[in-house]
């Protein structure tokens, strides 16, 4: 195990702990980034690399001014987060979504992180941070091992609570029949190649509709284990089937809708659409959006061949269902993500209680800035709530609710989180919500270069 030599200690080498990792370094202070695998795996990753994507290679929308998660992007890029430096380096297209193609992704985040000369990298599990390391980030993710979940438990005096995410199937783009599916984006919304088509989209009749549902909900599922029971899903991430548990139309309104969408091979408007949107830089793999899954294999096969166009489907991963785990963070963190009853060790990512990889990474950015600035005996503020990453720190830390944060649960960024503006913009209907939306983001942009400025004060 590393000794400590007055470095700072980040344990996990998902999203938050390589971004954590990387803001420290680039401060000019030493850092350990601690990462399990080989030596201990999970039941979601698949290679050994630094910041696998394991549910979807989507950073979302990258339209800063009317989408929350397209601000977080923007404000990330001019904090020199390494996590969309190499999300814009290994883009794939996918219309106005940030999507990146997972192997180069990852290679180029390791790589960053390998050749810093600030940056060790110590293959092994850590149960719990020694007493004599004196900053310790802990993000280590949806995945943390048993030993240190038990520890964090034990430490903290709360139950960390749990949740299941699903992940969607991959299939060989040249297993889907093209000439009954096509290329185009919704809308023919331009993604930032100019690319239109960024998706292969795949329609249904009514009667295939019914009998794909009813598939669904009569197909076999992962069951259970006794102590996983009780354990609720995220609704961010639910599997289709659970979905069409909650009504046949559903999935009309949700990943199926049919809307701006024109089916070049003729016929009835579509009744419902099955979109895939490519998984790698070469184009030949696809995943189905919004498809995750709890279907055991062979019924994935089987359910999934039922779309037109994916009759001959061949897939190149199947679905699946991991448990994830997160803490009560406005309890148990203060506003810098310390945690109260020892304040040398730091949260970030998904454990502290937000979804999504830019969430993630971007409360790893955070937390890295946060210990860089205590180590140098400086204190850094939090960033202004009027920020998408003040509103999400100020959420996960203490925002949540007022009566005792008793249904704290896992949360993506959204305008919601930031606070509303002086003026209300004078336009009407609609336009008066993209009005507000693109004001908050230039407000947001505006006080993030000013505290992004600002000397930090000494500690």
């Amino acid at each position: 195990m590393q000794q400590s030599k007055g470095e700072i200690h980040v344990v996990g080498g998902g999203l938050a702990g390589c971004e954590a990792a990387w803001q420290i370094a680039q401060g000019g202070v030493d850092v350990v980034l601690h990462e399990m695998r080989p030596h201990r795996r999970t039941e979601a990753h698949i290679t050994d690399g630094l910041a696998e994507l394991v549910c979807s290679n989507s950073f979302r929308s990258d339209d800063w001014e009317y989408n929350a998660v397209g601000l977080l992007h923007a404000e990330m890029r001019r904090l020199d987060s390494l996590i969309l430096r190499a999300g814009d380096a290994h883009q794939v297209p996918a219309g106005g979504a940030l999507a990146v193609d997972r192997e180069g992704f990852s290679h180029a985040v390791e790589s960053a992180l390998t050749q810093h000369p600030r940056i060790t990298i110590a293959r092994e599990e850590i149960a719990w941070p020694p007493a004599d390391w004196e900053r310790v980030i802990i993000a280590t993710g949806p995945l943390t091992s048993g030993a240190l979940s038990d520890n964090i438990r034990t430490r903290t005096g709360a139950s960390s609570l749990a949740f299941f995410d699903a992940i969607a199937p991959i299939v060989f783009k040249d297993s889907i029949d093209l000439s009954k599916a096509w290329f185009q984006s919704r809308y023919d919304k331009e993604g930032p190649s100019g690319d239109k088509a960024a998706y292969i989209n795949c329609a249904m009749d009514r009667d295939q509709y019914a009998a794909f549902i009813a598939a669904l909900i009569e197909g076999e599922k992962t069951q259970f284990k006794e102590w996983e029971a009780s354990t609720p899903y995220f609704e961010g991430c639910l599997p289709i089937e659970v979905m069409a548990e909650r009504g046949a139309e559903t999935l009309r309104f949700g990943p199926m809708k049919p809307v701006g969408l024109t089916n070049p091979h003729g016929g009835e408007r579509p009744y419902a659409v099955v979109q895939l949107r490519q998984d790698n830089a070469l184009g030949t793999l696809y995943n189905l959006v919004g498809f995750q899954t709890k279907l055991k294999h062979a019924e994935q096969t089987r359910v999934f061949r039922m779309i037109p166009g994916l009759e001959n489907a061949s897939f190149a991963r199947l679905g699946g269902l991991h448990r994830n785990t997160f803490i009560n963070s406005p309890v148990l963190l203060d506003p810098l993500l310390r945690l109260k009853s020892e304040p040398r060790i730091r949260f970030a990512g998904q454990i502290t209680g937000v979804e999504g990889y830019v969430e993630s990474a971007s409360v790893g950015l955070m937390a890295g800035r946060f210990a860089l600035a205590e180590c140098r005996g400086e204190r850094l503020a939090a960033p202004p709530v009027t920020t998408a990453h003040g509103a999400l720190l100020a959420h996960i830390t203490g925002g949540h609710l007022s009566d005792g944060h008793a249904s704290f649960q896992p949360m993506n960024i959204n305008f919601g989180l930031l606070p509303p503006l002086a003026e209300e913009p004078r336009a009407r209907g609609k336009e008066r919500g993209r009005a507000r939306k693109k004001a908050m983001a230039e407000r947001a942009l505006r006080d993030l270069d000013a505290w992004s400025s600002r000397p930090s004060a000494t500690a």
